[in-house]
């Protein structure tokens, strides 16, 4: 539960709907929803792909909904949202093995990996190459390139080798570049 004086908190912050939604106030929850659901899609999408990002979303935020009473206000609800949603996202991923078909993709890979349409047309499809990349690589760049995370963090979060990360994001930025022509 949050432990910090409510009184103190602006009105209509997410501390606030935090602290409301975790009593039960489903109306709360819904305004925290809306606030970050964009973000959290987001990141789902880039790391799972487009056919899993709604399904993670939703799943981020009935974990959430479950263990609201775990956020202390000592950081923003969006900084704790985002952690809750790395934990589902890659829990989900261990699941469903993704791991494994990591693995198997080999250097095969490296065929279906659409290379730019030649033409005069000068705008990159970032986020369409990101999401061609196998499921592995395209998780260590994500959480790497995108969200920040080091490597030893991406090892202890993925129960990896920090040197397996190196080299997944090595692999991943050649497929990237490979897709968008550079």
């Amino acid at each position: 539960m949050l432990s910090v004086d409510p009184d103190t908190i602006p009105e209509g912050s997410d501390a606030v709907d935090a602290m409301l939604a975790a009593a039960g106030d489903t109306r709360a929850f819904e305004r925290l929803y809306r606030g970050h659901v964009a973000r959290v899609h987001g990141l789902a999408r880039r790391m799972a792909g487009d056919d899993e990002a709604g399904e993670l979303t939703q799943m981020v935020f009935v974990r959430a909904w479950q263990k609201l009473e775990t956020f202390r206000g000592e950081a923003k609800f969006g900084t704790w949202l985002h952690r809750v949603a790395i934990n589902v996202i890659l829990g989900r991923r261990a699941s469903l093995k993704l791991e494994r078909e990591r693995r198997q993709g080999g250097d095969e890979v490296l065929g279906t990996v659409a290379a730019r349409p030649a033409g005069t047309e000068h705008r990159m499809d970032v986020d369409g190459a990101i999401a061609r990349l196998p499921p592995g690589a395209r998780q260590i760049f994500v959480l790497h390139d995108v969200e920040g995370y080091k490597h030893e963090e991406i090892g202890r979060m993925l129960s990896i080798n920090p040197g397996t990360s190196k080299a997944q994001l090595h692999r991943a930025r050649m497929l990237l570049r490979g897709h968008l022509g550079r």
